[in-house]
């Protein structure tokens, strides 16, 4: 099993995978504080000096610990910009893990998340023991919803739910170790 911190930075094509810093601040201000990309979101918008202890304790946070999240930079490849984050949830028994994304709107579209999407589940089998990976996104929310579909994921589970206030229907993806992550945009969930 290789270390995380081996793996950080990772770039492809289309996406950077690296720490949260703190001159990250303004462009992590300005996607979180978007009502659009907080709707489905368990986060909320928070002030400068939060923002600022959060990325603070990202850049330094042990990577893929048991129990705790991590939220990593999805950034440009070619110019550092930070355009989102990938959040990273190994189980406390490390039989599992969660992601999640973020991306900023103007960023969207262009194969970013996906590839992001893709480097972190790598990082995951590569780096923890887990056996399986999950992501959890609103029926309604469909760019996860084909994102998670896209690297390969199955929708293994539809539940009812209240987020955030709101009735809604979670679906529940998964990818099991040693499937191939999807690299065709036009993958379809079978």
């Amino acid at each position: 099993m290789q270390l995380a911190a081996d793996w950080l930075p990772t770039r492809n094509r289309n996406a950077l995978l690296r720490r949260l810093r703190l001159d990250d601040l303004h462009a992590f201000q300005a996607y979180r504080h978007d009502p659009a990309l907080a709707r489905y979101q368990g986060w909320c918008p928070v002030s400068d000096p939060e923002a600022l202890a959060f990325l603070e304790e990202m850049a330094s946070a042990p990577l893929l610990q048991p129990g705790q999240w991590i939220q990593l930079a999805i950034a440009d490849p070619h110019t550092d910009q930070l355009l989102g984050d990938i959040g990273l949830y190994v189980a406390p028994d490390s039989s599992s893990a969660e992601l999640g994304f973020t991306l900023a709107r103007a960023a969207q579209g262009r194969g970013v998340a996906t590839a992001a999407a893709q480097a972190a589940v790598r990082l995951l089998f590569a780096c923890t023991a887990v056996a399986r990976v999950v992501g959890i996104t609103d029926a309604r929310n469909e760019p996860s919803v084909r994102l998670l579909s896209r690297i390969g994921m199955r929708m293994v589970e539809s539940r009812q739910s209240v987020f955030k206030g709101e009735a809604c229907t979670e679906q529940v993806f998964s990818m099991a170790r040693g499937r191939p992550l999807s690299s065709n945009s036009r993958h379809r969930h079978e």
